[in-house]
């Protein structure tokens, strides 16, 4: 597993961070501790603001 981060790219603002196996995946766990089931499921305003994913080294 890779430890991936997930800002709002608008602001800079740290979402998520965490591991996951690839991006995809980081994404959906991020959504899934907000309560939805994966990333598609978030609303359009969420997702709207660029979510920029990022491997990081612990």
């Amino acid at each position: 597993m890779k430890v991936f981060q997930i800002r709002q790219s608008a602001t800079g603002t740290i979402l998520w961070t965490g591991s996951a196996a690839d991006p995809l995946a980081a994404l959906d766990a991020m959504a899934h501790a907000a309560g939805y089931y994966d990333h598609s499921d978030m609303p359009d305003h969420l997702r709207a603001g660029c979510l920029h994913v990022a491997e990081i080294r612990a």
